[in-house]
């Protein structure tokens, strides 16, 4: 094993099998990226299988090379010394890969026709229809998701709390945001997301969308599903279990986040600046949404008496900037420069509704034993929403903050057991216990043990 030393900081991380693992998933993305650029050319189904294949195969290698050999518990190691994790020459490339995948996807989806067309057999067979360039993106975002939400089941093995909302944006993902859309589609319904409510799916409330939707039962049935979420549902859910019901059980934005953006997560910015940035932001782009919203149905009620086609504008602009830059180019594209939830932190509106109930009024929150806390500083390091958790922690208070999804990294990187996640009402005596104290299995911490 070799020794951390000023001539040689940057250990040896990887064996040569989890490093051939990645190397073969690395040649099925490489087959992935000819199928991109190769046009209509010829029949490309094989080709896309044997790069999917590859994908899963060499993840599945690393997976085991990695976690399955050791020891259940959590390992980041090397994080800060890997070009991909730390913001290296690797780093950069893949932002900028995705980064241009994202870019042609939402205006030049011309340049994907040899991606529409190696998919249009698996279209065909789940929504008999041809492929298009959202089939496309659906498929690729669907089998990251899975594949590695595996990889975290493994690395995560035995904390029962991320197993449990791992398992529950995989089935979410897979199921109501691939197969049943699909299957809506083969039976020549419109094409619906329950998982994606106004105003995170911004066109959901809009004249246009009922236009359309209203046309068959299940889509008018889907418009005010999708009122009552937001209106109802989210304020209710929210109040029991903050954020996380959605953020990391059932959001596709999360899911991605939390499992191909695992990575990535420490990248997030701790500072104050950002905090304020990130307050700002998301706040003024709920206003927004929603004032554009509203301005399209009092233009079709007064006959667009209000500022005419400008109220158009202002809506093709709020889904160009947010719906599409922000959300797609700038909140998966920099994954490796800036962190997994830069869109859930700064940009969804969705979050920012939900973030004003569990700030005033929800039953969750994480609650702090300071007294046991060493300022070790993984909580803040790996918390995705840039919340510095060590400052909580060194004060013993409890970490109520609108911004916080409850994924609970910052409770399971913790040696010393200071954080637990919980859902119980703000005031400490009507608990009956003091909101500081935190009970530990052994089973997961081992047993204590005198100095």
């Amino acid at each position: 094993m070799e020794n951390l030393s000023i001539s040689n900081p940057s250990p040896l991380f990887m064996s040569w099998r989890s490093k051939a693992g990645l190397a073969i998933s690395v040649v099925g993305v490489f087959i992935l990226g000819l199928l991109w650029i190769a046009g209509v050319s010829f029949e490309h189904w094989k080709a896309l299988s044997i790069s999917f294949f590859l994908m899963a195969y060499g993840m599945r290698i690393f997976i085991r090379e990695e976690y399955s050999r050791f020891p259940s518990g959590i390992r980041n190691n090397g994080v800060w010394f890997r070009s991909l994790t730390a913001r290296g020459i690797w780093g950069w490339i893949v932002g900028i890969l995705i980064t241009l995948f994202y870019t042609c996807l939402y205006w030049f989806p011309e340049y994907l026709s040899g991606l529409i067309q190696a998919f249009n057999r698996l279209s065909q067979l789940l929504r008999k229809a041809p492929a298009d360039a959202w089939f496309v993106y659906g498929s690729l975002y669907t089998f990251a998701v899975v594949t590695m939400g595996i990889k975290f089941l493994y690395k995560y093995r035995h904390q029962r709390y991320q197993q449990i909302r791992t398992w529950s944006v995989v089935f979410f993902q897979l199921g109501f945001s691939y197969f049943l859309p699909g299957i809506l589609v083969s039976l020549q319904q419109p094409e619906l997301y329950f998982t994606y409510f106004w105003p995170l799916s911004y066109a959901n409330a809009t004249p246009a969308t009922w236009s359309w939707q209203s046309q068959t039962s299940l889509g008018a049935f889907f418009f005010f599903f999708g009122l009552f979420m937001f209106f109802v549902a989210t304020p209710v859910l929210t109040w029991f279990f903050g954020k996380r019901w959605y953020c990391s059980w059932v959001c596709g934005c999360g899911a991605l986040a939390e499992t191909a953006g695992d990575p990535f997560r420490h990248l997030s910015s701790k500072s104050i600046a950002s905090w304020k940035l990130e307050r700002w932001m998301i706040h003024g782009i709920l206003v927004m949404v929603v004032l554009v919203t509203f301005l399209l149905w009092l233009n079709v009620y007064l006959e667009r008496a209000v500022l005419k086609e400008y109220s158009s504008l202002f809506y093709k602009t709020y889904s160009f900037l947010v719906g599409a830059v922000f959300s797609g180019v700038v909140g998966v594209g920099f994954y490796p420069l800036l962190g997994s939830r830069v869109w859930c932190r700064f940009g969804c509106p969705m979050a920012a509704w939900m973030g004003i109930w569990q700030r005033k009024a929800s039953r969750f929150r994480i609650t702090v034993n300071g007294g046991q806390c060493i300022s070790c500083g993984n909580c803040s390091s790996y918390c995705e929403m840039g919340i510095d958790v060590r400052a909580y922690a060194q004060r013993g208070q409890d970490i109520v903050r609108a911004s916080c999804v409850g994924c609970g990294i910052c409770s399971a990187v913790c040696p010393r057991g200071v954080l637990r996640l919980e859902n119980a009402s703000g005031d400490a005596a009507r608990r009956g216990k003091d909101a500081r104290l935190i009970q530990v299995p052994s089973s997961e911490v081992g047993l204590l043990k005198p100095d």
